[in-house]
């Protein structure tokens, strides 16, 4: 049975799709097999991985609204074991149409029951909101990955988060867990950077991944050639650390 895991952060700005995209390649390149879905109408997950997003069809909309299944929505995409569920613009309206119906916070744990086993992970990258777009994607995760940007407003907004992680778990989803803090922007050379590496490990102890990603211009330029950084440059520091933070994950759940 694949595990699915949400990224998600209200804030902009922290790392959600570059965490997403680069650890579904990483999981990929250590032979996992990985869906990734694209829940942000910004829809960079999409293009940060090749697709053409303005030629898509069927995408995360059509599996929301249930009028499509997640298998004719599924794109395969460049990096190995890696496909994609791609966005479109037209995700913006989600929000609306879902309002009225009932269970809307279940339309994609729903749409996902006929793909969950056909993968090792699921991922899902979230919308810098907490609306229902993301209340959909907690709801049907098995866990939360939270990036956490090393600013000094790195934790304004993360009681904001986790109390929306509680009362998902209290009303839609008991099961859901934090699978750990990701701590990311890092430079070691900044003070204010290692503050909130201290601050939050000091406040979340276990819960904060031992892998930290750092600041890396290589990070910052695949997306524009729509490609994962471990197809970008395998060699830079910003694949290292998604290398390991998959081979935490993959341990974490393989205990």
């Amino acid at each position: 049975m694949g595990k699915i895991i949400a990224i998600a952060n209200q804030k902009g700005g922290v790392g959600k799709t570059t965490t997403s995209v680069n650890l579904a390649a990483s999981l990929g390149v250590l032979e996992k097999k990985v869906l990734l879905i694209d829940a942000d109408p910004q829809a960079n997950a999409s293009s940060g991985l090749g697709i053409d997003v303005e030629s898509v069809e069927i995408g995360t909309y059509q599996i929301l609204e249930h009028s499509n299944t997640p298998e004719e929505a599924t794109i395969q995409c460049s990096s190995p074991n890696v496909s994609v569920i791609p966005a479109h613009i037209d995700l913006v309206a989600i929000e609306i149409e879902l309002v009225d119906k009932e269970n809307r916070e279940y339309m994609l744990k729903k749409a996902l029951e006929s793909v969950k086993d056909k993968y090792d992970y699921i991922l899902i990258d979230c919308a810098p909101s907490l609306g229902l777009l993301t209340l959909n994607a907690l709801t049907a995760a098995d866990s939360v990955v939270i990036p956490i940007q090393c600013e000094y407003f790195a934790l304004e907004g993360l009681g904001k988060l986790l109390n929306t992680i509680k009362s998902v778990q209290k009303i839609h989803n008991p099961d859901l867990d934090i699978e750990g803090l990701l701590l990311t922007m890092y430079d070691s050379r900044l003070r204010l950077s290692n503050q909130v590496v201290e601050e939050v490990q000091k406040h979340f102890h276990d819960m904060v991944f031992e892998t930290i990603i750092q600041r890396n211009v290589k990070l910052s330029e695949a997306p524009s050639f729509g490609e994962s950084i471990i197809n970008y440059d395998a060699t830079s520091k910003g694949a290292t650390n998604y290398i390991n933070l998959a081979e935490e994950i993959i341990k974490k759940n393989t205990k």
